[in-house]
């Protein structure tokens, strides 16, 4: 198996060094990948498109490759996005830590429930990374909680609807349901999980930070146009939930 050919990790130098400065917030679009629903397009292709049209954050997710093949990817990919949108890695915080060695244009790791310890994360890759946790239920959020301030960026809540990219995933939301555990925690909220593009403007006004989307984007003809439309619908909601509260 072999892998495809960033914005500067947040609080680094061109040099990779840290700077200290606290992470960038995640807003937006925000695409997650799937090799397999790239097609003939490929990983990198789709992603230089995706983020052409307007997507702000990539997570790298490609559970299935081994640590050098996702090194390798990650490499390429800070190349592709050359300082364009965020850049995080997906539940491998060895590959974010052997990233940042490297001084490819990190900015974080994204984390499951299941995945590596956020304060483990967050004391290897310091004070400048992104370090986000999916949260699903209260009692998530209570123990986020309870973590040191700081430790944690945001949250990945979902999924909004059933999606086959994460088969094994909790019962869906739904907006309302969004809404409720968004409304329960300081963090910003990312909303992911079977999003279709008229659920942007909804979850935006129930309080997302930031939209991620998987296989509306990966699998769309044209992930560019597709990401335009995405993007425009976020923006327009963003104005109207501004001028609803001006």
């Amino acid at each position: 198996m072999t892998a495809e050919s960033a914005r500067p990790a947040h609080g680094t130098t061109p040099t990779g060094c840290t700077t200290g400065q606290p992470p960038a917030p995640v807003t937006g679009i925000y695409l997650v990948t799937d090799r397999h629903l790239t097609g003939e397009r490929g990983l990198l292709s789709t992603v230089d498109a995706a983020v052409l049209g307007g997507v702000t954050t990539v997570q790298y997710r490609e559970k299935r490759w081994s640590a050098e093949d996702q090194l390798r990817d990650i490499e390429r990919l800070a190349e592709v996005i050359d300082g364009r949108a965020t850049l995080l890695i997906n539940d491998r915080l060895d590959v974010a830590i052997a990233a940042r060695k490297l001084d490819i244009r990190l900015d974080g790791v994204h984390l499951g429930q299941g995945d590596a310890a956020v304060r483990e994360a967050r004391d290897a890759l310091g004070p400048d990374a992104i370090v986000g946790l999916t949260a699903n239920t209260s009692a998530h959020l209570a123990a986020v909680a309870a973590l040191p301030v700081g430790t944690v960026d945001y949250l990945g809540i979902g999924v909004i609807r059933p999606t086959s990219t994460k088969p094994d995933h909790p019962p869906a939301l739904g907006v309302a349901g969004f809404a409720a555990l968004a409304a329960s925690t300081p963090l910003p909220a990312v909303a992911i999980g079977g999003i279709r593009p008229d659920d942007v403007a909804p979850l935006r006004d129930a309080g997302a930070a930031a939209i991620a989307l998987v296989s509306a984007i990966c699998a769309a003809p044209d992930p560019t146009l597709t990401a335009r439309g995405l993007a425009a619908a976020w923006h327009t909601a963003s104005a109207s939930t501004r001028k609803a509260h001006a």
